[in-house]
């Protein structure tokens, strides 16, 4: 069965890449506007020189993937080439969409292409697969340096943005920010999925009950935690359940119709692994 594993993450990185060019010609490049990493350096230099992007990227990519060949895992470098070339390919075959123009806002421009960039790059990292660029060089720097992954690539889309100013102006350069900012939010989403998780604490003197209608009702397990009011002195019981967005509505339902005056706090989880949820798989 591991090669149907193999072959369901390189067809999402090789339909991430496809999204991701598509994106960045339909919308981004008729506005000037930018793309993060090695593909904004090679955006950069179409612009000026009108050098084809999906070529400059496999150039600039090959001193980037021969040190992580060196230093990273094979298995994810190997994926990394494959995603890189899918994604050049795709940039260049795409091209002719630059000509469509299909939006004339610069504004809609930088949402559109960064949902459509966000979404591939969202399901090229669900499978823990890599585009190559800045990604690959964020991750040799963490491996050695301990520093954030998406620190470092903050850092150097804030210099390509700089740059990108100087040559183009301000104005592109500020589009292109909230199509980052888009961008990322929408990967976000695409990774954890649709079914987010949240983590649920309630304090309240009915707890015990509480949990139990929990577990009956939403068929969620629950754990208490120990605490002590800070201005009562008492011992507390805190209920610390975790659930699904949709399950959210059904506990609160259940800490008012138990307890009106249960104090409850919602939040969101990054991830959530364990009994009753996914473990992350190394495909």
């Amino acid at each position: 069965m591991q090669w149907k594993k193999h072959i369901w993450r390189y067809s999402m990185v090789a339909i991430g890449a496809l999204i991701s060019g598509i994106g960045i010609n339909a919308f981004l490049i008729p506005h000037k506007l930018f793309s993060g990493g090695v593909s904004g350096i090679a955006m950069i230099l179409y612009f000026l020189f009108d050098w084809p992007i999906g070529i400059q990227i496999i150039v600039l990519n090959i001193p980037i993937f021969y040190a992580a060949y060196r230093l990273l895992d094979r298995d994810y470098v190997i994926c990394g080439i494959f995603g890189m070339v899918v994604f050049s390919l795709a940039i260049d075959a795409t091209r002719f969409l630059t000509e469509i123009n299909l939006v004339d806002d610069t504004m809609l421009a930088a949402i559109y292409g960064g949902v459509i960039s966000g979404l591939g790059a969202g399901l090229i990292f669900r499978v823990n697969g890599s585009g190559g660029g800045v990604d690959v060089i964020a991750t040799i720097i963490k491996k050695y340096y301990s520093l954030n992954v998406g620190l470092v690539g903050f850092i150097i889309n804030i210099f390509l943005m700089i740059v990108a100013a100087a040559l183009f102006g301000v104005k592109p350069a500020m589009y292109t920010l909230l199509s980052f900012f888009v961008s990322a939010q929408v990967t976000d989403a695409v990774i954890e999925g649709l079914n987010r998780k949240k983590t649920v604490m309630i304090i309240s003197d009915k707890n015990e009950e509480m949990a139990k209608a929990i577990l009956d009702v939403v068929g969620r397990g629950a754990t208490f935690l120990e605490g002590t009011g800070a201005y009562t002195g008492q011992d507390k019981k805190i209920l610390f359940v975790v659930v699904t967005l949709t399950q959210i509505a059904k506990i609160k339902i259940i800490a008012e119709k138990i307890d009106p005056a249960a104090f409850m706090i919602v939040q969101d989880a990054a991830e959530v692994l364990g009994q009753g949820f996914s473990f992350k798989k190394k495909l």
